[in-house]
C-alpha cells in the first residue's frame, strides 16, 4: 500500500498529461481550467487506493479515477450555474470567468470524456464499470433535482434530506471505491461491501460540508461561506434546528429563509447563532461521527487484511477531521 500523498501525487500527475486544451479553445480551455483548480481529489485517491486494497497494481485504476473526476468536475461546472455560485475552490466558477451557456457546453463535453475513458478497459471490466456509472451518473442527477425541488419547500424531513445527499454527494464517493474492486478483479461480496463503506463515508463527507459551509474558515474552505444559507438550502443544520428549536426560534428560521436580502451578511450571522442555540450545530456533529461509524463497521466484514483495514479507517478519521 502506498501513501495518500503518492495517490495523489501519481493522479495529479496523469491529470496534467491527459489535460489540453485543443480547439475549439472555448470549449476545452473551461475544462482544463476548472479540472487544474486543486482540491481534495478525494474520489480518485479512493479509486487508487481501492485497486491496490484488493491486490491489484493501482496504475490499472488510472483512467476510471480520471473519469470520475472528470464527472465530479462536470457536476460542480453545472451546480455552481443553478446556484449562481462566485467562487469555487476559492477561484472564480466556470460560468463567471466565461459565461453561462460556455459553463453548459464545456459541462456536457466533460460528461462525455468521463465516458471515453472507460473505453480504455476492455470486455468484462469495461461493461461493469460502464453499468455503475451509468447508474451511479443518474443517481447524481436524481439527488441534485430533489436539492433544487427542497429549495421551494417548507416541509423537507431528515430522511428525505438525507436521501438526497445520499444520491448527490454519496453514490459517487461508493461508485469510486467500487470501481477499484471491479478493477482489481474482487469478489462480488467485497465489491457490494466497499460500495457501502463508501457511500456512508460520502454521507459523513457531505454533513461535514454541511458544517463547514456555515462555520468553515474563508480562508481555508475554498467557497462561500454561508452560501447555503444565502441560497436557502435546507441542509441538515435547518432541519435539525426546525426539529430542536422553540416555537419563536423555528418562526424566525422559516422568516429568514424566506428572504433574500441586499446583504446577506446579517442573516447570515443571525442563522447561526440559531444553529448554535438550538443545538442544531452539535447535533450535525454527532450525525457526522455516526455516518463515519457505520462506514467503518462495514471493514470488518471485507476479505482484506488487518493492515489493509487501518488504512482505510485512518483515511475516513482523517477526512472528518478536515477544515477544508
Amino acid at each position: 500500500m502506498h501513501s495518500i500523498e503518492h495517490y495523489r501525487t501519481e493522479f495529479v500527475s496523469y491529470l496534467g498529461q491527459k489535460t489540453n486544451t485543443k480547439e475549439p479553445v472555448n470549449l476545452y480551455q473551461p475544462v482544463s481550467y476548472i479540472l487544474g483548480l486543486g482540491g481534495k481529489r478525494l474520489r480518485p485517491i479512493l479509486t487508487l487506493m481501492t485497486t491496490e486494497v484488493f491486490g491489484a497494481e493501482f496504475p490499472k485504476a488510472m483512467d476510471a479515477a480520471l473519469a470520475i473526476e472528470v464527472f465530479h468536475n462536470f457536476s460542480l461546472v453545472h451546480d455552481d450555474i443553478m446556484d449562481d455560485a462566485p467562487l469555487r475552490r476559492g477561484k472564480q466558477t466556470v460560468h463567471e470567468k466565461w459565461d453561462i451557456n460556455t459553463g453548459i457546453l464545456s459541462g456536457d463535453a466533460m460528461l462525455i470524456i468521463a465516458y471515453q475513458l472507460f473505453e480504455n478497459y476492455k470486455n468484462d471490466t469495461f461493461r461493469k464499470l460502464a453499468q455503475l456509472f451509468s447508474k451511479t451518473a443518474l443517481e447524481v442527477c436524481e439527488g441534485q433535482q430533489y436539492d433544487i425541488d427542497f429549495e421551494l419547500r417548507d416541509d423537507v424531513t431528515i430522511p428525505e434530506y438525507l436521501k438526497m445527499i445520499e444520491y448527490k454527494t454519496a453514490v459517487l464517493v461508493g461508485a469510486a471505491m467500487k470501481m477499484g474492486g471491479i478493477i482489481a478483479e474482487a469478489s462480488l461480496s467485497d465489491q457490494d461491501l466497499i460500495y457501502e463503506f463508501g457511500k456512508n463515508l460520502g454521507i459523513a463527507f457531505q454533513l461535514q460540508d454541511d458544517y463547514l459551509d456555515v462555520f468553515g474558515d474563508p480562508a481555508t474552505f475554498g467557497k462561500q461561506v454561508g452560501g447555503d444559507i444565502i441560497e436557502n438550502k435546507k441542509t441538515i443544520l435547518y432541519l435539525l434546528a426546525l426539529h430542536l428549536g422553540s416555537s419563536e426560534q423555528k418562526r424566525g428560521l422559516l422568516n429568514l429563509y424566506s428572504i433574500q436580502p441586499q446583504d446577506p451578511a446579517d442573516k447570515v450571522r443571525t442563522i447561526k447563532e440559531i444553529f448554535l442555540s438550538t443545538g442544531s450545530a452539535e447535533q450535525t456533529k454527532l450525525e457526522i461521527q455516526k455516518y463515519t461509524q457505520k462506514a467503518f463497521e462495514v471493514l470488518g466484514q471485507l476479505n482484506i487484511s488487518e493492515t489493509k483495514k487501518t488504512v482505510l479507517r485512518q483515511f475516513g478519521e482523517g477526512l472528518m477531521k478536515r477544515e477544508v
